[in-house]
């Protein structure tokens, strides 16, 4: 016995991923509903070997559904989200909006899955942001050895993490360079993409730090240990899928190189791929299409007492939204409403 299934922004970059992923996962579904706002009524999106035709967001009626899949953003969340809880479907968001509320957790299935029966309190769960979830999955079974003190990270963000007109804009670019006639300026990012990077995601705050940036140091903290201390630069570069990311982690104890690779070996979601030689590691072009979060540059940090420096890749449309929505209901499924 299967679940009755809702994927909200169905026919969106992360939607369509959703998609792919719980047939891909065989996710026990019993019935689907892909839905679209208006504007998207009526096109058609593949389930599998089946092809659905969107349902009208607006008029839709959540009552009897077991669970929703979110993937449009927090305006549209915010109206929608909670007439679907209301009707009693679980809903697992993943924009921004509910990540931040105390009585919603956020989740991250290898990292806290303990956290999943809080979803009682509004019928709601957060799925984390992009940046955010390949790394958590990397820092919690390091700091399950050897407590993380604080992360230095740098992230080289891919534009599909901006969605499909941030990838239309690297495209468009691209070409002109090669074709002087045409000009494409910036629309979707606040300088050109292509061929350069970006070292602004999302706005600037008071501190100089981008929201970007903010949320991976509160989404860290609620997912792993509020103790830990984080700060990060987030980068836009000109790859279509796959964040890539730079971190440096502070141990309170002393955690050899060779210990770190091997609990990382062990540990759920991750590949590591770490040989000192060229081509030794993953890039975010050979990690595109994968379930894995992978790891590779592992090595001691000689200028402080305790630290690691490794290298993070994960499909962002994944791992990084989908695949961990995804996570979370087979989580749900499995834990909470258990059917059949």
């Amino acid at each position: 016995m299967g679940y009755r299934v809702v994927v909200v922004g169905a026919t969106g970059n992360v939607g369509r991923e959703m998609l792919n992923i719980l047939a891909e996962r065989q996710f026990p579904v019993d019935e689907l509903a892909a839905l679209a706002s208006r504007r998207s009524l009526g096109t058609e999106v593949t389930f599998g070997d089946k092809t659905l035709t969107t349902k009208d967001l607006d008029t839709f009626d959540f009552t009897g559904w077991d669970m929703a899949l979110f993937a449009v953003g927090s305006e549209a969340t915010k109206v929608y989200a909670p007439k679907a809880a209301k009707a009693g479907c679980v809903v697992i968001d993943n924009s921004s909006l509910y990540r931040y509320d105390p009585d919603i957790p956020l989740i991250v299935p290898e990292c806290n899955p303990e956290a999943i029966h809080g979803y009682k309190n509004k019928n709601i769960i957060a799925n984390p942001n992009c940046s955010t979830a390949q790394m958590v999955v990397a820092l919690k079974p390091l700091h399950d050895r050897a407590r993380i003190k604080r992360v230095v990270v740098s992230t080289y963000q891919s534009v599909s993490g901006s969605g499909k007109e941030g990838m239309d804009e690297l495209w468009d670019q691209t070409k002109a360079i090669y074709n002087p006639t045409t000009d494409v300026p910036p629309k979707k990012f606040q300088k050109q993409i292509a061929f350069n990077v970006i070292p602004q995601i999302d706005v600037f705050m008071e501190d100089g730090s981008t929201k970007e940036e903010w949320k991976m140091v509160v989404e860290t903290k609620k997912i792993v240990d509020p103790s830990i201390k984080v700060t990060a630069t987030c980068v836009r570069v000109p790859v279509f899928v796959g964040h890539s990311e730079a971190v440096n982690i502070e141990f309170e104890e002393f955690l050899d190189e060779d210990e770190a690779r091997d609990i990382l070996r062990e540990a759920p979601g991750i590949m590591v791929i770490d040989k000192r030689e060229d081509g030794g590691y993953v890039s975010p072009i050979e990690c595109a299409g994968d379930f894995a979060t992978f790891i590779s540059r592992i090595r001691q940090d000689s200028t402080i007492e305790n630290g690691i420096n490794l290298w993070c890749v994960s499909d962002n449309l994944r791992k990084g939204a989908a695949l961990n929505a995804v996570q979370i209901a087979e989580l749900l499924g499995r834990e909470v409403l258990k059917k059949g």
